[in-house]
């Protein structure tokens, strides 16, 4: 059996507002106001969400992955597990410095392809890294600067 692909990314973004304030964005459900498709499941009820130890599920694709939360320092850090059967596993972690403009998000995926037919998605997925971020950042952009109810995932000031 040859090695599977397994490639370690790291970018980063700037947000528009200051780390507590950018930290909510990057939670399960925060990604929610923001990231087109994304929708967390919980499979147990959940007081805290950022708390390590909680596992979600979401469905992109056609595919199931399960997410756990590894890693959480309040406001500048998360990092969760996330593993898509018959696909890929590993590690994605987010960690957030205040800046001039507000938060500079450092954005770590640190994957490895589990069969054969993962290996060039896993390693498209790595080749179009800094495009992915750039979603992420003009999505996040997009919402800071959209109007809000001040809903419980309102981020804005």
């Amino acid at each position: 059996m040859s090695p599977r692909v397994h490639v370690r990314l790291t970018g980063t973004i700037e947000v528009g507002l200051p780390p507590e304030q950018a930290f909510s964005l990057f939670t399960p459900s925060g990604e929610r106001v923001w990231a087109a498709g994304w929708d967390p499941q919980f499979p147990t009820l959940v007081v805290d969400e950022t708390e390590p130890g909680t596992v979600f599920t979401t469905d992109h694709g056609g595919r199931s992955t399960i997410w756990t939360v590894v890693r959480r320092e309040a406001d500048t850090a998360i990092a969760y597990s996330r593993t898509t059967p018959g696909d890929r596993a590993g590690l994605v972690t987010v960690a957030l410095q205040p800046s001039g403009g507000g938060s500079t998000v450092t954005v770590g995926y640190d994957l490895t392809a589990l069969v054969p037919d993962a290996d060039h998605a896993l390693q498209e997925f790595a080749h179009h890294y800094p495009a992915f971020l750039a979603e992420w950042r003009d999505a996040i952009a997009a919402f800071i600067a959209a109007p809000h109810d001040g809903g419980a995932h309102d981020a804005r000031p």
